[in-house]
This record gives C-alpha cells, sequence and structure tokens, in this order.
C-alpha cells in the first residue's frame, strides 16, 4: 500500500514542555497526523487542531504511607479534543508514565472515539507509580488525592475517565466516590468501569478483548484467512488478550503463545487456555504454566502464528523486531504498540495490521454504553450489550476498509481518516470562540 509522498517527518512546531530531540510516543503519533493530512481535503486548514492537546494538567499527588513518611508522585490528565463532546479515556499506574505517553494516549482515544462514531472527544490520565510497591491503604490514599486534584477537570459531562494499565473496578469505585463526596451528590456517570453493583455496565470487562477478536474476524473473512486452526500468538493475557485469546480458541482457533511480564511460553499444539487463564488469576501471569514450554523473551516475536496480539504495553513491535514477525495478520489490543517504522516494515512485508485506534475500541464503546445506562439509570442485558457492541465494530470495520481500498492506504491511515475528517468537521462547525 502506498502512503502519500508527504508521509515522512514534518518539522513541527515542539511546546516547550516537551523534548524536540525525544518526543517519545507522542512524536509517533505526530508521524501518524502527517501521514493522514493529504486526504483531508479542505479541512486540513484546521490540522493544527489535531497536534496540539486542548488541556493538560499536572499535578503533585502527595500521600502519607504506612510507615508515616509522606510520599510524592507525579499525575497527569491530559484533554486532547473535546470537540464531538465530554473527553474519554484512561487512567493508568506505571512508574514509566511520561507527559508525552499520556498526551499520545490521549490523542488516539480522540482518533478511537471517532473511528467507531461514539459522541466524546480524546482525554486520558496517568500517575508515575509502580503500584506493586504500595499496600491497598496507600493506593486508595493515592487514588482520592489524584481524583481531587484533578476534580476541576472531570465530570459525567466534562471529562470520564475509566481502567488502564494497573488500574481496575475497584480504582473507579474510589475515583466515583471521591469525586460524588467532593461534589455533594453519587455521581456513577463520572467514571465507566465501575463494578456493576455500582451503576458499572454488564460486558465491561471483556469489551476490549471481544472488539480484537471481531475485528479479527471480520478482517479474516476479507482477506481467506481460516479462524478454525489459524495459529494466534498473544502478548499480555489480563483482560485484553485473555478475553481475545480466549474467544479465538472458542472458535477452533489455536493460542500457540503467550508473553506477559512473568515470562513467555510456547505450545506448538495449542494451549490450554481455560486453564492458562486460571493459572494467570491464581499466580499473576503466565510464568511457570505446566501446559507449555518456556521461551525467551526475544523468540517471541518470530513464532510460527497466522495471527499476532499485541495486547500489553506501547512499543512493542519495533524496526528491531517488525521484520521477524511470521504472522499475516497484527491486531494491536494494546495502545501504539507498533513504532511507526515497524508499521512501514511490516506493510512492506505484507502484514495485515489492525489498528490500535480501530481494534481495542471495543472498550470505550462500552464504556460508552455504561455511561449511557447511568445517565438514564436502566440497564441492558449483557447479550443487548455484547450484540450492539459487535454490530458497532462491525460497522466502524467495514467504512474504514472501504477506505483504505479507495485510496490504496493501510487500515491504520485509513482509520484516521475516517477519525480526523469527523473530528475537523465538528472544529469547523463549531468555529472557534471567541
Amino acid at each position: 500500500m502506498q502512503q502519500p509522498a508527504s508521509a515522512g517527518v514534518t518539522n513541527h512546531a515542539i511546546p516547550s514542555y516537551l523534548q524536540a530531540d525525544h518526543l517519545g510516543p507522542w512524536g509517533n503519533y505526530l508521524q501518524q497526523v502527517d501521514r493522514v493530512t493529504p486526504y483531508l481535503g479542505h479541512l486540513a486548514r484546521w490540522v493544527e487542531t489535531l497536534k496540539r492537546p486542548k488541556r493538560i494538567l499536572i499535578v503533585d499527588v502527595p500521600i502519607e504511607l504506612d510507615n508515616g513518611t509522606i510520599a510524592h508522585y507525579e499525575g497527569y490528565r491530559v484533554q486532547h479534543n473535546l470537540s464531538r463532546g465530554p473527553g474519554k479515556g484512561g487512567v493508568r499506574f506505571h512508574q514509566d508514565v511520561t507527559l508525552s505517553e499520556v498526551m499520545a494516549l490521549s490523542a488516539w482515544m480522540s482518533v478511537k472515539n471517532a473511528a467507531v462514531n461514539v459522541p466524546y472527544g480524546g482525554a486520558k490520565g496517568g500517575i508515575r507509580v509502580d503500584p506493586k510497591t504500595l499496600s491497598r491503604g496507600e493506593l486508595e490514599r493515592l487514588t482520592r488525592r489524584y481524583t481531587s486534584e484533578i476534580g476541576l477537570l472531570i465530570g459525567p459531562s466534562k471529562d470520564i475517565p475509566a481502567p488502564d494499565v494497573n488500574t481496575n473496578g475497584q480504582i473507579m469505585a474510589w475515583m466515583m466516590d471521591t469525586y460524588s463526596m467532593n461534589t455533594g451528590a453519587t455521581a456513577t456517570g463520572v467514571v465507566t468501569g465501575k463494578p456493576v453493583d455500582l451503576g458499572g455496565s454488564l460486558g465491561r470487562v471483556e469489551a476490549t478483548g471481544r472488539g480484537v477478536f471481531t475485528v479479527g474476524v471480520e478482517a479474516a473473512k476479507l482477506t481467506g484467512l481460516s479462524v478454525q486452526g489459524a495459529r494466534i500468538a498473544v502478548q499480555g493475557f489480563g483482560n485484553v488478550g485473555g478475553t481475545a485469546g480466549k474467544l479465538f480458541a472458542d472458535v477452533g482457533a489455536k493460542v500457540v503463545a503467550v508473553q506477559d511480564h512473568t515470562g513467555t511460553i510456547h505450545n506448538a499444539n495449542g494451549l490450554d487456555v481455560p486453564a492458562l487463564l486460571a493459572h494467570v488469576a491464581a499466580k499473576g501471569g503466565v510464568g511457570g504454566f505446566d501446559g507449555a514450554e518456556a521461551m525467551d523473551a526475544a523468540d517471541f516475536w518470530s513464532v510460527d502464528c497466522d495471527i499476532l496480539i499485541p495486547a500489553a504495553l506501547e512499543g512493542q513491535i519495533t524496526k528491531e523486531n517488525a521484520g521477524k514477525i511470521k504472522a499475516k495478520m497484527v491486531i494491536e489490543g494494546a495502545n501504539g504498540p507498533t513504532t511507526t517504522e515497524a508499521d512501514d516494515i511490516l506493510t512492506e512485508k505484507g502484514v495485515l495490521v489492525l489498528p490500535d485506534v480501530l481494534a481495542n475500541a471495543g472498550g470505550v464503546t462500552v464504556s460508552y454504553f455504561e455511561w449511557v445506562q447511568d445517565f438514564s439509570s436502566f440497564f441492558w442485558s449483557e447479550d443487548e450489550i455484547n450484540a450492539r457492541l459487535v454490530r458497532i465494530m462491525q460497522d466502524a470495520f467495514a467504512a474504514i476498509w472501504q477506505v483504505a481500498q479507495q485510496h490504496g492506504v493501510t487500515l491504520r491511515t485509513a482509520t484516521f481518516i475516517v477519525a480526523c475528517q469527523r473530528i475537523l468537521h465538528a472544529r469547523e462547525m463549531r468555529g472557534l470562540y471567541p
């Protein structure tokens, strides 16, 4: 597939708070915007809107540790674009969180929400902390203090956080309670991904993995790849990778390799996915699973497979390992797992990449359902939720596939074309105030 002549890196006005020689994930996002710009038509005059987050909040998060000392953590909330609706995006707790990363993740949320046409803008948050070093009490105090610090930005009609890396339903419950206490009224709609007993939605935990599976099946139909008997390799086996692996295994695919932070395992005959999921739940990772052989982490990328699902952190597929990948299809369950250089290598090899901004949009789609249910205080069955999710993902994939064929571009560029046109059309119609 061809990229336009201007697909290279453009000189950008880099904000003073980033390093021009080390832009990190934000630099990756800027290159993606450059690639879509030639397809935006008259809307290209607004493209700088996409290269500047609307609002960035950096907060100090002090808490008292169990030993009586005071610890300070760096917290972020970035609202990239709110032209199509309130901000929507997760909160991650990770020791390597950076401003560049949160900026890029918020921008990818803008694209993702527009790609599946849910009425949200993009936002993201994070705290620079290794949550494994904290007790439950410390984690709760950290969450509540962070929520209070970003409280002036979030709200059911302003910006709605959700779980991301190292956060879960309990974290969302603490965030909801803190916001509600600060505003004086229970506000279930301030976050999504909550426990069902607090206004969470059925199907939310599995939603991202179900979306990954759904677009994978649709792409397999169009490319003649039989899902039954297909060999799957998955990086990350939590809510996203684990759910996607189970759904593929349920229709006859073989999960042959899995990698996470605890190890890399392989079984050419196919892993027992239910047993592996039980092992992960009990042990916290795939390492030490009896039904497989351990393999070197670097060898994961060259494993014989038909479908590769990176569902861990960003920046995993790079120019160093992309050439080793033998899969016919890569389905991005994680956010930003493939660098721009790696993307080009995969395209040249004829590997079909289903990009994160489409493939993992199932999570935010069911978050949207949760938000709607909270506003109406009327809740749907899990079957209804899954059926609506599958329909939205199938429709979005079909439209993006058509654009890719029309312009002869990758699915990533096609997703950006569809999404950025929607975002900038909204920006143009709203105009500039004042």
